[in-house]
């Protein structure tokens, strides 16, 4: 008796808040439909990897934590290139025991230092024998107005030039090792980017987006770039765009005092995609078979996507090449 009760007052309640109900489910279901939509796509290739080696940067953390759990997974000799050792190990162990492959290597670099990024190269080249695939994940994202250790502005430095330097010291032994991959993790902040020749360190007039949006348009005109040199080598070159994801990487936007903007940030939060999701375009790259004769193209959701019109400019791609290595010194 007790239970037709019950099951009367939740009928009688049903009926008297229908609308409201069927609102709420709708909204349910789209938020749903929203975040699987928003997740992207997924790489479904189940290529083996023993016997190759595999370089990422900033492994310790976010999609290249999770990019380096899954090439392991997939039996490479996994190197994990991070600046904070004591992190690094810590990953790396982790690396390790979800993947069952204990052959996963922590290096030191710190991209904001060019003497670091040749001390790395050096040590590649003098103790691993191939390199398969370059991962150039780590970045910074909308820090203030820092500069690296050689006075360049931090995201132009760490995002492209850190990486510009590494590619191309360890490009003899990609050679070597060929067919080789470099894929270099851009985003679609690119679309809004500008090289700003004239103020390359943005002196006159920075701005956090501004120059995240430099540095990420430069990713995208290096890989077509340096596709372009590296024809006819079986060295093939990727660029893309990971998706909006939850990582450490917003962490110069998310600041202690920022209370307003964490609240705000919440319903946002909870559709961007996991590193996990993240990592399927990097993962796509780096070992679908499709794309193996493919040079130069920009990615995301695990497919090629057209970038902007400026990250097609075959003179800016120059000039940005030639400005790079004179920064460099090469």
């Amino acid at each position: 008796m007790g239970m037709q009760h019950v099951w009367k007052a939740l009928m009688g309640f049903v009926e008297s808040h229908a609308t409201g109900i069927a609102a709420t489910a709708a909204a349910g279901v789209g938020l749903v439909t929203l975040r699987i939509w928003l997740a992207g796509g997924v790489c479904h290739s189940r290529v083996r990897l023993e016997g190759k080696t595999v370089l990422i940067t900033g492994a310790n953390t976010g999609i290249g934590k999770e990019t380096a759990v899954d090439l392991a997974q997939r039996g490479a000799r996994v190197l994990i290139a991070c600046r904070d050792l004591s992190r690094a190990k810590k990953a790396a162990a982790d690396i390790r025991q979800r993947s069952g492959n204990g052959n996963v290597v922590v290096k030191l670099v710190d991209l904001a230092s060019l003497d670091s990024v040749r001390q790395l190269a050096k040590d590649i080249q003098e103790n691993e024998e191939r390199l398969d695939i370059l991962i150039n994940n780590a970045g910074i994202m909308m820090c203030p107005k820092w500069k690296t250790e050689d006075g360049f502005e931090m995201q132009f430095g760490v995002n492209h030039l850190g990486h510009f330097l590494l590619t191309n010291c360890l490009l003899d032994l990609l050679k070597k090792s060929a067919p080789s991959r470099i894929v270099n993790v851009s985003s679609l902040a690119h679309e809004k980017g500008q090289i700003h020749f004239d103020d390359i360190n943005l002196d006159n007039d920075y701005g956090p987006l501004k120059s995240y949006r430099q540095s990420k348009l430069a990713n995208v005109l290096f890989s077509r770039e340096l596709a372009a040199r590296l024809k006819g080598t079986g060295v093939t070159v990727y660029s893309l765009h990971p998706g909006v994801v939850r990582t450490e990487l917003a962490r110069h936007q998310l600041t202690p005092s920022a209370l307003w903007k964490r609240i705000l940030i919440v319903p946002i939060y909870l559709l961007m995609k996991t590193p996990w999701q993240g990592a399927q375009t990097t993962i796509y790259c780096a070992v679908e078979e499709s794309i193996a004769d493919v040079s130069g193209l920009y990615y995301s959701d695990c497919a090629p996507k057209e970038p902007a019109p400026q990250a097609k400019d075959d003179q800016a791609a120059r000039r940005l090449w030639d400005l790079s290595t004179s920064m460099l010194g090469l």
